[in-house]
């Protein structure tokens, strides 16, 4: 219980608090002239000179009930219900007075927990001398003033909530990003980075190897250029984003396209892939490009890598294959991002995807992709 209050009690101030609008002006000039009006035409108002000044002289607290919550909850119920007991008066009985049920609202959605608590005191106070005095409805003040706590702190936790949901979206898209980028920069300065190391070896012997590795290292630097810029429209918001459909499974074809170095890709395709939402054969390209780039980059003494994809009524099968030496690879060896992010885009589609060591050599990659996408 003890945790409890404490928690409450160091409770920050929701962020960001909205500033003053126009909004807030008009309430506050209908208000005043309103209460006035109600003064001129309720002639069994009891006090009515000092009822009136009180309702349209508090009015302008509301423009600081977001700001100042608790200074303006206190500056009000002091006058509306300790000061009249004071002086005899009776408790302000006007229609227009009943505005100031937005400033508990305003201190519970928007003041910290301190400064509920400490208003929630002066409310009761205020509350339980102004019934006992007047002999007003002691259990209806209590239960307009508790519906209005609960109403500010329903919306409290409402906001709450869904900067939760936005927070969790936007660490979604980061995610998502970052296996793009990932996936598209790892893929291209891997070719270029092997074209290169062949053009070094090789331009000696022949000048024409070199040549020919520069063309493929600035075809492959064009593509990378291409696919960054892509999704750097989709970021900008004063850019129009490119409506066109990504890469899918008819693309798999130029993952073979190595220039000549490093091991041969081969590409196998069955089933029947036509209706398959863009999603999936985007995946599929994606975990099929990743898994390529990484046995290009790490597969020991590989000399072929096989791309097979088969699909049936329900699913359908990436297996990405090399012939590599697999006793190189250590045992105990965390996962890279790569692989983090090929397990991270099959579970956003409700699938699965698994990477390791093929008990008859080299390295495989397993994907399961259901053929409906993403669950909804």
């Amino acid at each position: 219980m003890l945790a409890l209050l404490r928690s409450v009690w160091d409770e920050p101030r929701p962020s960001p608090v909205p500033a003053r609008v126009w909004r807030d002006w008009v309430l506050v000039g209908v208000l005043v002239p309103l209460a006035v009006l109600e003064g001129v035409l309720r002639p069994d108002l009891p006090w009515r000179a000092f009822s009136v000044i009180v309702a349209a002289g508090l009015a302008p607290t509301l423009l600081w009930r977001r700001t100042r919550p608790l200074a303006m909850l206190v500056i009000c119920f002091v006058t509306t219900s300790l000061v009249p007991a004071l002086l005899g008066g009776p408790s302000s009985e006007m229609y227009t007075a009943a505005y100031l049920l937005i400033l508990p609202y305003a201190l519970f959605r928007w003041g910290s927990g301190r400064e509920a608590v400490i208003g929630f005191a002066v409310m009761l106070v205020s509350v339980g001398v102004s019934t006992g005095l007047h002999g007003d409805d002691t259990v209806g003040a209590f239960a307009v003033m508790f519906a209005t706590i609960a109403l500010g702190g329903a919306f409290r936790y409402r906001a709450r909530a869904r900067m939760r949901e936005l927070d969790q979206v936007k660490l979604l898209e980061r995610e998502q990003l970052a296996r793009d980028l990932h996936d598209t920069v790892a893929h291209h300065v891997s070719a270029m980075a092997i074209r290169a190391q062949a053009g070094l070896a090789t331009a000696a012997s022949g000048p024409e190897a070199a040549t020919e590795a520069l063309r493929v290292i600035e075809a492959e630097a064009s593509r990378a250029l291409a696919e960054m810029r892509a999704m750097v429209r989709v970021l900008r918001r004063d850019q129009p984003a490119d409506l066109t459909p990504g890469r899918g499974i008819d693309d798999l074809e130029e993952l073979t396209s190595g220039g000549g170095s490093g091991p041969s890709v081969a590409v196998e395709i069955s089933g029947d892939l036509a209706g398959l939402p863009p999603s999936v054969g985007s995946a599929v390209y994606r975990l099929a490009q990743e898994s390529v780039t990484n046995a290009k980059r790490h597969a020991r003494h590989a000399t072929r890598v096989v791309i097979r994809v088969v699909a049936d009524d329900t699913s359908v099968h990436l297996r990405v294959s090399d012939d590599g030496d697999s006793s190189l690879i250590r045992p105990n060896a965390s996962p890279g991002y790569g692989i983090l992010g090929m397990i991270e885009r099959a579970d956003l589609l409700g699938g699965t995807c698994a990477a390791g060591p093929d008990p008859g050599g080299g390295w495989t990659v397993t994907a399961v992709l259901p053929r409906t996408g993403p669950a909804t």
